[in-house]
């Protein structure tokens, strides 16, 4: 059995609920969160799930909403960061998600409509795990602050737009006679 997570709620896919669940993250918990994903902190994190089973699994469809704390990626300022996301999920026994891994092969292509697949053992899964992840996959590691702009000029910083790759084809296409 693994051990629980920052912010463990499991469901019991014998019980399954037939109602949208509302889950929210305590003050321990957005701490502990805050220090796995790296940031300053999370004020407030809360989501909705609609769980749906079939004879393969369950799909989780909802909305993320959360309040941090990041540091600029640039300055170090901390500033504050609002994520409101929807997400959809698929749960798997994890020998269905095993056989569909290798059935894809070496090359998984994933088209803008198919759901994240996360794979079960027993007759649980972690919900709030599930959306930690995903929430871990909203938050932005290079987020720019309103100072952004100050500390690149107080220490001669160039801006992104002014040394990346379509720079060097700007120059190359004023530099022309």
């Amino acid at each position: 059995m693994q051990e629980p997570t920052e912010f463990s709620r499991p469901i019991d896919l014998r019980a399954l609920p037939r109602h949208p669940i509302e889950l929210s993250a305590d003050d321990a918990e957005r701490t502990a969160l805050a220090r796995r994903f790296h940031i300053v902190s999370i004020g407030a994190l809360s989501a909705t799930a609609n769980l749906t089973q079939d004879a393969a699994g369950v799909d989780v469809t909802g909305r993320i909403d959360a309040k941090l704390v990041q540091a600029c990626a640039i300055s170090g300022e901390d500033f504050p960061v609002t994520v409101s996301c929807e997400y959809r999920l698929r749960f798997l026994p994890e020998a269905d998600y095993e056989a569909a891994l290798a059935d894809a092969g070496d090359e998984v292509e994933l088209a803008g409509d198919d759901l994240d697949t996360i794979a079960f053992t027993g007759s649980t899964i972690d919900l709030g795990e599930a959306i930690a992840q995903t929430l871990a996959l909203e938050i932005d590691p290079y987020a720019e602050g309103p100072g952004a702009d100050a500390a690149r000029a107080e220490y001669g910083l160039s801006t992104p737009e002014a040394s990346g790759p379509f720079a060097a084809l700007q120059a190359l296409k004023t530099s022309k006679p």
